[in-house]
């Protein structure tokens, strides 16, 4: 059911974000767009393969091939700077995963015989004690596409890419896919009850929350708005990993929704984002003053996605909190609970005050620079997918039931 789960929302919103992309790509007349769309569907298949690989060795080569090939989208526009972003993106991952994902790898099929994804895990009774944690450790680092600190400075880096990229980033593929994979290891490899049993594995658990915060924190400081977003994301993906932590059922279906409800969210901040920077070149926060009434849809799609980022009902982020808040109370771990309380309001602290300023100040577009809405294809999209992020939040059910499925396998 993970599998499953992921592999449908990553081929459900790269097709939301192809329709995106040819409005953003168009509009901004970019180059090199016949190989800007080869490659984003070769990162598609990685993706795919990554979601229904059998074994930590296939799961391996596909994870590498996501690497290699978002590699060239995160410097398509060919300057300087970008490619200088590109290489931090580009070693930081190849650099985590052959020195740290590698060997974990080949540790658990040195001790366990095999590297198979199995319902219940693999290692219980092969390891113990202060190896546990460390084995995790080198799983947790080695997918450094989940950007747990600290080994996150590649996703803000990855931001001089083409919005369409930074979409594909942050809500389909790559960052969604580190956290796919220490969920997995979590569940398939080590298996939860023995996790839970292991004293070895908390630090896991203090190291998301700190993660969470941390991240939050940095995002008040930030004056370019993907630069906030990316340092949201950090925060936000961090609540998958804290809950599956947890290792008590309620919070492992919190995670694996809060992949689903993170994804209709941010990648509707995202495209909002690109909209604004297509219609008017505008990338800093002070730049946005007034622009709702220019950009009415854009920015009531980018309200929705903020709020969901927040918590706030009737939208998708506030399921899979109360999944979480849920499983936290089922733990009795008051840590995450204040963890998730400070995070929220964090979160509020720097989004609420983005959407007042669009909806409520004076329009600080200079004369002669008047403008609307970006291109169709990329309203239509962030329409659609700020449209999801609505009917998420009433029609969650079936995602409840698909993971309460895998927790009841995994138990």
């Amino acid at each position: 059911p993970l599998g499953m789960m992921f592999a449908a929302l990553a081929s459900g919103l790269w097709l939301v974000n192809s329709i995106y992309s040819i409005g953003y790509m168009r509009g901004n007349q970019e180059k090199k767009q016949t190989r800007f769309y080869v490659l984003f569907a070769v990162s598609l298949a990685a993706t795919m393969g990554i979601a229904f690989s059998a074994n930590l060795f296939t799961l391996f080569l596909f994870y590498e091939a996501l690497t290699l090939s978002t590699y060239p989208l995160v410097s398509h526009k060919g300057d300087a700077a970008t490619v200088k972003s590109a290489r931090v993106y580009l070693g930081i991952l190849i650099s985590a995963s052959i020195g740290l994902l590698l060997p974990a790898i080949i540790w658990t099929y040195s001790v366990a015989g095999t590297g198979d994804f199995r319902m219940g895990g693999i290692l219980e009774g092969v390891i113990e004690g202060p190896a546990v944690g460390l084995l995790l450790g080198l799983f947790v680092f080695g997918a450094a596409k989940a950007a747990v600190m600290p080994v996150h400075r590649w996703l803000p880096a990855a931001m001089v890419a083409p919005t369409p990229v930074s979409a594909l980033l942050h809500a389909v593929a790559v960052v969604k896919a580190g956290v796919f994979t220490i969920t997995k290891v979590i569940v398939y490899i080590f298996g939860v009850d023995f996790l839970f049993s292991e004293p070895s594995s908390s630090w896991l658990f203090y190291a998301a929350c700190f993660t969470i915060i941390a991240a939050s924190v940095v995002a008040l400081r930030q004056q370019n708005l993907k630069r906030l977003l990316a340092y949201s994301t950090i925060a936000q993906l961090s609540y998958v990993v804290m809950a599956a932590a947890i290792l008590k059922p309620l919070a492992e279906v919190g995670a694996a929704i809060h992949m689903l409800a993170h994804a209709f969210g941010k990648i509707t901040l995202f495209f909002a984002a690109g909209a604004i920077y297509t219609a008017s070149k505008k990338t800093e926060l002070a730049q946005l003053r007034g622009i709702g009434r220019r950009m009415p849809i854009t920015m009531t799609a980018f309200t929705i996605g903020a709020l969901s980022m927040i918590g706030v009902p009737p939208t998708g982020g506030f399921v899979s909190k109360w999944y979480i808040l849920a499983g936290a109370f089922q733990a009795d771990n008051y840590i995450a609970l204040a963890t998730i309380i400070a995070s929220t309001a964090l979160n509020a602290a720097y989004f609420l005050p983005i959407v007042y300023v669009v909806w409520f100040e004076k329009d600080a577009t200079p004369p002669g620079k008047e403008h609307g809405e970006a291109p169709f294809a990329a309203v239509l999209a962030l329409a659609l997918t700020a449209a999801l992020t609505i009917a998420f939040f009433v029609y969650s059910a079936p995602a409840y039931e698909l993971e309460s499925q895998l927790v009841r396998a995994a138990s």
